[in-house]
């Protein structure tokens, strides 16, 4: 019985902090993107500014190789032509190392790069850090920052199999205006 009570308050509590984290998000469309500056699977160091003049595509996800991740990351793969023929390119950052981005990246495949983010400065600047205390992933949020380096839209808690297909479906959209 203690442990089933245990339990509950544990769910409770994770559920607490996931809503709240959730329903926070200062970002607004129109602002400047927060800079940013990480190591990719190749160690490759890269800012904001390496891709000013182009869309940008930066989605925050919990964990390499999991099943949700493996599929927006694989689906990001999959539409990359897509994107790149919108002029726009794909980051994708996590609070993993670079060796499991690396190993990530070449099991799937992934020709995009995988950034870093082990001390969770960008998930934090982007609200994208769920913090359970000795627990610390990044949310499934996506940002499209277009060639001036502003907030073009934002993407709360995504689905990972429709994240990529949404984003050129806004993307072609935006170059329509």
């Amino acid at each position: 019985m203690e442990w089933l009570i245990t339990t509950i308050l544990l769910i409770a509590t994770i559920l607490f902090f996931w809503f709240r984290i959730c329903s926070k998000n200062p970002i607004k469309i129109g602002q400047s993107a927060p800079n940013f500056e990480a190591i990719d699977q190749h160690g490759n160091l890269h800012t904001l500014e390496n891709f000013k003049g182009k869309w940008l595509v930066m989605y925050f996800y919990p964990k390499d190789d999991t099943p949700g991740c493996t599929k927006q990351a694989c689906a990001f793969r999959d539409d990359l032509k897509k994107l790149s023929d919108l002029d726009a390119q794909v980051i994708g950052i996590s609070v993993d190392n670079t060796l499991s981005h690396a190993e990530f990246a070449n099991k799937y495949n992934l020709p995009f790069p995988l950034l870093a983010d082990n001390k969770t400065d960008i998930s934090k600047k982007y609200y994208s850090l769920i913090n359970l205390g000795i627990i610390k992933f990044a949310q499934r949020n996506t940002f499209l920052i277009d060639p001036q380096g502003r907030i073009a839209k934002v993407y709360l808690s995504v689905s990972a199999t429709r994240n990529s297909t949404d984003i050129i479906e806004d993307l072609k959209h935006l170059h329509a205006m």
